[in-house]
């Protein structure tokens, strides 16, 4: 990478759009733009209506290229939901050089030969995440560039999704004005973040809970090993308020955010608040602990279904236990009711950047590390510099070029170990 780029992420959840600007420096990344706008056209984390959602992605983007004083026209979107698939493969071929050294082009031939697997017509394959290399039937390589062998393999697990989300997707963001630069696998970009290397090596589950859904991803042995998608998130907390209190969605949501707890145990009896009823012109006053009462069932039951799907997938002991993060964990409380239904070691994952101190923003800063590790041997092209008149264009640096969108990228995710 050169001394100085901008790489753009575009998170797209069902409550919010975030577009984060990440300034790498030698190497270094600075958050030095973000942008948030409540996200309409999402529901359950699929996209329903595309013009209220590249609305909402306008709105993000406008917000960020605001703070920052810049014009944004390449981003790295997140990609989530349970249409994603894991599969693994194998490739094989020859070195090529005549010295037998291993080159970039033989990495990338055994990436391609192991894109090579039967697919149903109506999946599309996003990216190939190698687990470890073979020089000569010798195992466990992760770096073969520069290495002596005849026979270079590839152990990897191939990411594909149905066409009819991957193309939304591409859809609402081109429609918002936007280039895509590359597609990141959220639970990736989330793991890149939230987890060290240890935990990935020993076994770990990671639990993004999200507004309308939950992902969870099992890293093991350093590599993401299975993920899986809940339809279930903080909008469900929100309904239950609704209903409880009886009062309209926005104001229950609002509640939820400035007075919701998510134990009775350690809820304020004299937290007292006023609610706007449906079918009444009287406030009713409610405390804190009637809050909880509505509050700790809901988060309970989602950290049993999160427990069970772990079971489900074969992790229902990981070693390294579970990391929460998304926005929904921000509720206090939560790691309290997590520690108790997972029955194992539970922590919350928040990113360590000034402005984005939140687990809501986690994916959206992984992306901007994943991307940066992705490129930080590849020559790219630095943002225009910003005159006084005209504002910069941020040119987020694009992967190599063919002529499909999907050949274009369909090399991003190999550099992830």
């Amino acid at each position: 990478m050169s001394n100085n780029d901008i790489i753009v992420s575009l998170d797209i959840g069902t409550s919010k759009v975030r577009a984060i600007i990440g300034e790498v420096v030698n190497g270094t990344i600075n958050i030095i733009g973000v942008g948030s706008a409540d996200s309409e056209g999402i529901r359950k984390g699929a996209i329903v209506d595309i013009d209220q959602t590249v609305q909402s992605i306008r709105s993000a983007i406008d917000h960020a290229e605001r703070m920052v004083g810049i014009q944004i026209s390449d981003v790295y979107v997140g990609i989530t939901g349970n249409h994603i698939a894991l599969q693994e493969s194998h490739g094989v071929v020859a070195v090529s050089n005549e010295d037998r050294e291993i080159g970039e082009e033989d990495i990338e031939r055994v990436i391609q030969a192991a894109r090579v697997i039967a697919l149903p017509p109506e999946r599309e394959i996003i990216g190939v995440v190698p687990n470890q290399y073979l020089v000569d039937g010798q195992e466990g390589i992760h770096e073969p560039r520069g290495m002596i062998g005849v026979r270079l393999e590839v152990e990897s697990t191939i990411i594909t999704g149905a066409k009819t989300g991957i193309h939304n997707l591409l859809r609402v963001v081109e429609k918002s004005g936007l280039k895509v630069a590359g597609l990141i696998l959220m639970s990736l970009a989330s793991g890149q973040l939230a987890l060290s290397k240890d935990e990935k090596s020993i076994g770990t589950v990671l639990v993004d809970i999200g507004a309308g859904s939950t992902t969870i991803a099992v890293f093991d042995q350093g590599n993401l090993v299975a993920t899986s998608t809940l339809p279930i998130g903080g909008d469900f907390i929100t309904n239950d308020i609704s209903i409880g209190l009886r009062t309209q969605m926005d104001i229950a949501e609002k509640i939820k955010l400035k007075y919701g707890c998510a134990t009775i145990q350690d809820s304020a009896p004299d937290q007292v608040f006023k609610v706007n009823r449906i079918g009444s012109q009287v406030d009713k006053e409610f405390s804190q602990v009637d809050l909880a009462n509505i509050i700790e069932p809901r988060v309970q039951e989602i950290f049993h279904l999160i427990r069970a799907e772990a079971n489900r997938l074969g992790y229902s002991d990981p070693a390294g236990g579970y990391v929460l993060t998304g926005g929904t964990v921000s509720l206090p409380g939560t790691l309290v009711i997590a520690q108790e239904e997972l029955a194992a070691p539970v922590r919350i994952a928040v990113p360590d950047y000034i402005g984005v101190r939140d687990p809501a923003y986690t994916s959206g800063v992984g992306i901007i590390q994943f991307v940066c590790k992705f490129l930080r041997n590849r020559p790219v092209t630095a943002p225009k510099k910003q005159t006084a008149n005209k504002p910069a264009s941020v040119k987020t640096p694009q992967t190599e070029a063919s002529p499909g969108w999907f050949d274009k990228v369909k090399n991003f995710l190999k550099e992830f170990i």
